[in-house]
């Protein structure tokens, strides 16, 4: 009995530490009360597993931490589901919007690389996209340069579900 709980508590602790985190952003903020300015703490972080799944949380806190924690609270509540070629890269080109950020991505031969900047590039890598090729543009906020790549890898879709879509087979979009 007392190996069964063991196992189950060894299995548990490995699937918890296949999910990665990434700090992106920490802000010191401040918010004025009556008594003069509260600090606290603005955490951005992406979560994923590199196996096709990510997402990007924020927590705000009194202490770096606590934020840090809120904010991988967040990112595993806002997770995301990603196709990726057999090549490791995504399927088709796509732009992604978030505030005002821009981000246009295209898939990439085997052995490019992520070539990506800031926040998207976290993103990418733990999303577990290999092969890709990446722009921000029209904002360098990491909190919506970050959104704005979830918002475009949500919207991929395979050739599988595109053909399903129109209700054709497959084969014939090869034509």
């Amino acid at each position: 009995m007392a190996t069964e709980r063991k196992s189950r508590t060894k299995r548990a602790k490995k699937e918890e530490t296949t999910w990665q985190e990434r700090v992106i952003q920490i802000r010191r903020v401040s918010k004025v009360v009556k008594g003069g300015k509260k600090l606290s703490f603005r955490a951005i972080v992406v979560v994923g597993n590199e196996r096709g799944q990510v997402g990007v949380g924020v927590g705000k806190a009194s202490d770096v931490i606590g934020a840090v924690k809120k904010g991988v609270a967040d990112g595993k509540k806002h997770l995301i589901d990603i196709p990726i070629t057999k090549s490791n890269s995504i399927p088709h080109p796509i732009n992604g919007v978030g505030g005002g950020a821009k981000v246009m991505m295209r898939p990439a031969s085997p052995g490019t690389g992520v070539i990506a900047g800031g926040a998207v590039r976290t993103v990418l890598e733990l999303a577990g996209v290999r092969n890709v090729l990446a722009k921000q543009l029209g904002s360098n906020n990491p909190l919506n340069n970050a959104r704005a790549a979830v918002n475009a890898l949500s919207t991929l879709r395979t050739l599988a579900e595109v053909a399903e879509d129109r209700g054709i087979p497959i084969e014939s979009l090869y034509i």
